[in-house]
């Protein structure tokens, strides 16, 4: 009943006519970013950060959340309709539902993805609502080795869940971690790594490396790369399901709901699995002719699950980054960012500390939910239209718009240099395939789990043994070995084996 009550409050909160109109917004805005290739949420969130600093907390946060949930939605638009996935979020539907838009059920495939995303995303909230409140209160219970340990276990499932190889996700996650310590110690006071410059004394701000790594280096890449290309467009038809879609559909939508909520509330980070999992399991359940959809003119099962295990995920994914303060993805880690700038810091504390602001968010994402399958269906044709925007022009308004968000925070040359070389670094780190989330995750949680580890070790008057007297602590150190170990192993055997059958 109190979580009730205080939904109730929360809807209170988020239905004035202010903060509506910032949902809507949000809302709008995400799918606009969603549509056009190449941009994802965490682009848009980055870029807006500063331009929402004088704009009051609760409002900012569900604007915010509005981008989040609006760039998932609209993503799947521009990979159903010119295969072209903005976020790895969208790569599995892309594989379907663009063979759907050339053999003309583009209006289906587009109509499946966001009756499916509102499914799975409305579910997920309520998943959200139910259980976010439990871990916070278990949370509570947790002492600062355990805290440390679940850092590592996120900076550990970040680095290797993201980008083709541990290594490359480790070597970002370290970047990151040398980022966060730049400045002054939180303890001893003392300068880090400033190299005597006095604009370095408080860091480097997380919006900066934000806007830099995937607003500036999107743009820089795009420069470099791939302004030759042509864009191309398909036919896209009306927006409807037949009743053979809508039969086929409903499963699929609940089995990706399934698959991608449980994704979501581990701090395992990204949604590259669920959607993966979800399109084997569709594709092992079908049967006969459906079957043969896969891969040929394009199966709706194979753009109803993936995006509904999406929307899920990501959804979901508010669980640790509210309860735990750990973010699992690129968009997630610049919430956290978005979150520090007005000084609240997510964790088990935040459900009673700032209980307001919390149900307000929750509540917010049942309104966006209806807003976002609003703003998809009648208006998909519009949405459209984006994508005729020539690409230079687009990208030069991007960079203008960072430029001058990045200038604005604290009117520092220094910082626009700074900006400029963190995109390069995106650049390269983009070139050569390093993942850029475990960067941010990096540099936001590292100079936290230095804090959490230096009181464990205060706890146990100096002996580095209190991470293994402590049955959380050693169960997570568990959870982290096995997260390193087993794959390796898994593969090894793999290997193993085509090695003895090809013998044979």
């Amino acid at each position: 009943m109190d979580i009730f009550n205080a939904l109730i409050q929360g809807f209170m909160t988020a239905a004035t006519p202010v903060n509506l109109l910032w949902a809507l917004v949000g809302c709008a805005l995400g799918t606009a970013v969603g549509v056009l290739p190449g941009i994802g949420p965490a682009v848009a969130v980055a870029m807006l950060l500063p331009i929402t600093a004088k704009v009051e907390v609760t409002a900012s946060m569900i604007f915010f959340a509005g981008i989040y949930y609006g760039a998932m939605y609209g993503g799947s638009t521009t990979s159903i309709l010119l295969n072209t996935p903005g976020e790895t979020a969208s790569m599995v539907t892309a594989m379907e539902g663009n063979k759907m838009a050339k053999s003309g059920r583009a209006g289906a495939a587009l109509a499946t993805s966001a009756i499916g995303s509102f499914v799975a995303g409305t579910i997920a909230t309520v998943v959200v609502t139910l259980f976010a409140p439990t871990v916070a209160e278990f949370a509570v219970r947790l002492g600062p080795p355990e805290y440390f340990m679940l850092m590592v276990l996120a900076f550990t499932t970040v680095s290797a869940v993201l980008g083709k190889s541990s290594l490359r996700g480790l070597t970002a996650l370290f970047l990151g971690l040398a980022v966060g310590c730049i400045g002054m110690d939180q303890i001893t006071g003392a300068a880090r790594y400033t190299m005597g410059k006095p604009e370095l004394l408080d860091g480097i701000d997380i919006v900066l490396v934000a806007v830099g790594l995937f607003a500036v280096a999107e743009v820089l890449y795009f420069a470099l790369y791939e302004a030759k290309t042509r864009d191309t467009q398909n036919h896209m038809g009306r927006v409807h399901m037949t009743r053979r879609d809508w039969k086929r559909s409903v499963p699929a939508w609940i089995r990706g709901t399934v698959i991608g909520t449980p994704f979501g509330c581990i701090p395992a980070g990204g949604t590259e699995i669920p959607t993966f999992l979800s399109y084997a399991a569709e594709k092992k359940l079908a049967k006969g002719d459906d079957k043969a959809e896969f891969g040929t003119s394009g199966a709706i099962e194979g753009v109803a699950g993936p995006e509904a295990a999406n929307n899920a995920t990501v959804t979901a994914a508010l669980i640790p980054l509210l309860t735990l303060g750990i973010p699992t993805s690129n968009t997630t880690a610049v919430l956290l960012g978005a979150f520090q700038n007005y000084g609240i810091n997510p964790g088990p504390q935040l459900f009673t500390s700032s209980a307001a602001l919390v149900w307000a968010l929750i509540a917010s994402l049942y309104i966006g939910n209806v807003m976002l399958l609003v703003l998809n269906l009648p208006m998909v044709g519009m949405w459209v239209k984006l994508l005729k925007i020539p690409k230079p022009q687009l990208y030069a308004g991007i960079l203008i718009f960072a430029t001058v968000g990045a200038y604005g925070m604290r009117q520092s040359t220094f910082d626009l240099f700074l900006l400029l070389g963190i995109g390069v670094l995106g650049v390269v780190m983009r070139r050569f395939d390093f993942p850029t989330a475990p960067v941010v995750v990096g540099m936001i949680l590292g100079p936290l789990a230095e804090a959490q580890m230096r009181n464990a070790v205060a706890i146990g008057e100096g002996s580095w043994t209190i991470f293994l007297q402590r049955p959380m602590s050693l169960t997570l150190i568990i959870i982290v070995l096995a997260v390193l170990i087993v794959p390796r192993v898994l593969k090894w055997m793999g290997n193993k084996k085509a090695l003895q059958a090809a013998a044979a």
